[in-house]
């Protein structure tokens, strides 16, 4: 009921408030996830103010807009955020800011949909975790230049130089990357964690992800599914298993005590970051030094 009042009060000062949006003449953008936040902040730099809805540990699939969040949106001038309802409860505050004078941008939604893995708990029919394919990612971070250079022209040649660097530091990422997993052993690539959220993950990089709650944090992981990922567990002999930042523990450690149960061990290998980044200010609150530190930890705990 509280989510449906902030829609209404979001329609009514949308329609009735005056466009005084910019601050010292720079643009002002409005992000949902940490992982766009970073983004279009490195595409941006001092030319525009960039306000994150989201913060750390903040699990999108269930985050509702705040009476703050419709101060934030009424004063934006563009709106990015991921689409492919990743952001599920805020999906219909977005579509209502479309109908009025502001820009908001789905950057999932420009993906070719012949790329994406299929999902039947989404609205898309889309695994929604597009970030860590880097690949996708830097196609946003193309998107984001290109639409901040229609809106602000004047940084244009800004823009383009951020999102050069941006991109050349997330070609450096992925060859890291490549490097750095050989040295775990192709059967030792199986990744468990709280949920579904590392599939384009395992796409690009050879893994078999096996997430206890499906793909969204919305639905949650009973009895029968513990059981049976805990016999998965031990007869893949999977050494280590993972928390996630923004997806309570207690699965995880639940899935724990059923292997153990069954008289066998399986450690917990760490927290991985995976629908919000680290707090700021630390190397885990970018976007590169989340995926870095990431895949330190899966590496460490698997071999």
């Amino acid at each position: 009921m509280k989510h449906k009042i902030i829609i209404l009060v979001l329609i009514t000062v949308l329609f009735s408030c005056k466009d005084e949006t910019k601050i010292d003449g720079k643009l002002n953008v409005v992000t949902s996830t940490t992982m766009i936040t970073d983004l279009v902040k490195n595409i941006g730099g001092d030319a525009i103010h960039v306000e994150g809805l989201m913060g750390s540990g903040v699990d999108p699939h269930l985050y509702k807009a705040s009476e703050g969040d419709v101060t934030k949106l009424v004063n934006a001038d563009i709106i990015f955020y991921n689409g492919l309802h990743l952001e599920g409860k805020l999906v219909e505050v977005f579509e209502k800011m479309g109908s009025a004078t502001k820009t908001p941008i789905a950057l999932g939604e420009s993906l070719d949909k012949n790329k994406l893995i299929g999902s039947e708990y989404f609205a898309s029919n889309y695994d929604p975790h597009v970030w860590f394919n880097i690949d996708f990612y830097k196609q946003f971070a193309k998107k984001v230049s290109m639409v901040l250079c229609e809106k602000n022209p004047e940084n244009a040649e800004l823009f383009r130089a951020n999102e050069k660097r941006y991109l050349a530091e997330l070609e450096k990422l992925q060859d890291d990357i490549k490097g750095a997993i050989e040295n775990l052993s192709p059967e030792k690539r199986i990744l468990v964690t709280a949920h579904d959220a590392f599939n384009y993950f395992g796409e690009a990089y050879g893994f078999k992800v096996v997430g206890l709650q499906g793909l969204s944090t919305a639905t949650e992981a009973g009895v029968k599914d513990v059981q049976k990922l805990a016999e998965f567990i031990i007869a893949y002999e999977v050494k280590a298993i993972f928390i996630e930042s923004s997806v309570p523990k207690r699965t995880i450690e639940a899935l724990q005590e059923a292997v153990k149960s069954k008289d066998h061990e399986v450690v917990i290998g760490g927290t991985l970051y995976s629908d919000a980044l680290g707090n700021a200010g630390t190397l885990e609150g970018t976007y590169l030094g989340m995926y870095r530190y990431n895949i330190k930890t899966i590496i460490n705990a698997l071999r």
